[in-house]
C-alpha cells in the first residue's frame, strides 16, 4: 500500500461497509492510479453482514466489478405465503463481509496510490477529516458512508431481524432461496423468514419482522429460528455465525445535505431501498456515478440530477411504507407482501432495483385493496407503537 502520509487525497472515505468499498472498486476499476484513503475503525472491512441482489439489480457494465464480490449464487428463488406460494425466475446473489473484506483489502494492496487506514473519526468537513487522535487529512472529495444513526425523523416502523448460519448434519439444506416464508406466526407485525442455502450443509436463516417497535429480543429470536430449522427438516450440527439489526423504516424523504467536497452517502444518507431495506443496488449505482467523474466535479449539477432521480423512485416507497404501517393491523400486514406477489415478475424485478415504471406503480397500487386495509385507520394515524 501507499506509505501512510501525504499532502492530501483526491478522495477519503469514511467507513469501510458495503458502500465506500464499491466506490474503492469503481474507482480503481476505472483510474487504477487514483489517489484515495478508506478509513475504517474496526479490523473487518463491512462488519458483519451478508448482502443479497437480484438479476436485474446489477447493469452490464458493472457485473464484472461485482463479480468477484459474490459467495454464492442462485437461478430462482421462492416466496411462502398462507395463499400463495410461487417460485420466481429471477436469479439471486449473495456477498459476505468476510468476501468483501478479502476481494477490497487486496485490491487496494495492489494499487500504488490506496491506502486503508485504520482509525476513529472525530469531525468532517468539506474537504477535511480530523481523526480521533487529532490528525487532519485532506481530499477534494470526502464521502461519509458510516452506518446508520439515531434519527430525530419520524419512522414508519422498523425492519428487525436475528439471523443464525447453521452448519447441517447432513445434505438437507434446499436448492432455492426462500426470500419470504410468510406461513409461520405472525408476530410483532408482518413476519417472515428467510432462508439462504449457501451449500446443502450449510444455511442461513432470518427472523424478519416489519414492526412498530424497535426492540430486539435477540435470544428470542435465535429460538425461533432453530425451531423452524427443526420443522423445516434441517438437522443442525452448529451455529457458524449470527447475525442481526434494526433498521428504521423511513415515512419520509431523508435528506442527505452535501457540499462540493462532502457528500452523506451509504445509509445514512438514504441511498437504499426504503422498503425493502436492499441496499446493494442503489450502493452501486452510486459508486459507478463517483467513478465516472474527477473527484472535484463529482458533486456538481450531475449529482444533483442523480440524486433527484433516486428520490422520485424513493417517494413512491415512502408511500408504501406509510399504506403498510398506518393502513393495516399487524397481523394483516403480510397480505400486502401476498398480493404484491401476484403481480407479474417484470414488476417485481424493478421495484427491488427501484426502478419502477408508471405502469409498476399503478399496478402496485391499484385494484382491490389486500384484505385487512382499513382506510380509517390509516385517517386516525395507524396502530400504536
Amino acid at each position: 500500500m501507499a506509505p501512510l502520509e501525504r499532502d492530501s487525497d483526491e478522495y477519503l472515505l469514511v467507513g469501510g461497509g458495503l458502500q465506500n468499498a464499491l466506490v474503492a472498486l469503481a474507482l480503481l476499476e476505472r483510474r487504477p492510479e487514483a489517489r484515495l484513503c478508506l478509513i475504517e475503525r474496526e479490523d473487518q472491512l463491512g462488519g458483519n453482514h451478508t448482502w443479497c441482489f437480484h438479476a436485474d439489480d446489477v447493469p452490464e457494465q458493472a457485473r464484472e466489478l461485482i463479480e468477484p464480490l459474490v459467495v454464492r449464487r442462485w437461478p430462482a428463488h421462492d416466496v411462502c405465503f398462507p395463499r400463495r406460494r410461487r417460485r420466481l425466475a429471477s436469479a439471486y446473489a449473495a456477498l459476505t463481509s468476510e468476501r468483501l473484506h478479502h476481494v477490497v483489502t487486496a485490491r487496494l494492496a495492489r494499487a500504488p496510490n490506496a491506502r486503508i487506514l485504520r482509525a476513529s473519526v472525530r469531525e468532517l468537513s468539506p474537504g477535511r477529516v480530523v481523526l480521533d487522535d487529532g490528525r487532519e487529512l485532506h481530499a477534494e472529495l470526502v464521502i461519509d458512508a458510516r452506518g446508520p444513526e439515531p434519527s430525530t425523523q419520524p419512522a414508519a416502523g422498523y425492519q428487525k431481524f436475528v439471523g443464525l448460519e447453521l452448519a447441517l448434519s447432513g445434505r438437507c439444506a434446499p436448492e432455492l432461496p426462500v426470500l419470504m416464508d410468510a406461513t409461520v406466526p405472525q408476530l410483532d407485525g408482518f413476519r417472515f423468514m428467510y432462508v439462504l442455502p449457501f451449500e446443502p450443509d450449510r444455511v442461513l436463516i432470518e427472523d424478519t419482522y416489519y414492526s412498530t417497535s424497535p426492540e430486539l429480543d435477540v435470544a428470542a429470536l435465535r429460538e425461533r429460528v432453530l425451531a423452524y430449522a427443526a420443522e423445516s427438516g434441517l438437522r443442525v450440527g452448529a451455529v457458524l455465525r449470527e447475525e442481526r439489526g434494526v433498521l428504521p423504516i423511513p415515512s419520509l424523504p431523508l435528506r442527505a445535505l452535501s457540499s462540493a467536497r462532502l457528500v452523506r452517502a451509504g445509509y445514512g444518507g438514504g441511498l437504499f431501498h426504503p422498503t425493502t431495506g436492499y441496499s446493494l443496488p442503489v450502493a452501486l449505482r452510486f459508486a459507478l456515478f463517483v467513478a465516472q467523474r474527477p473527484a472535484r466535479d463529482a458533486l456538481g449539477p450531475d449529482y444533483h440530477r442523480w440524486r433527484a432521480a433516486h428520490e422520485r423512485q424513493a417517494q413512491f416507497c415512502l408511500l408504501l411504507n406509510r399504506l403498510l404501517f398506518g393502513a393495516f393491523a399487524p397481523d394483516d400486514r403480510y397480505h400486502v407482501l401476498e398480493r404484491f406477489y401476484g403481480l407479474p415478475e417484470s414488476t417485481i424485478r424493478r421495484f427491488y432495483a427501484l426502478d419502477t415504471h408508471a405502469a409498476d406503480r399503478a399496478r402496485i397500487l391499484c385494484g382491490r385493496p389486500p384484505r385487512g386495509f382499513s382506510l380509517r385507520r390509516l385517517l386516525a394515524g395507524g396502530p400504536p407503537a
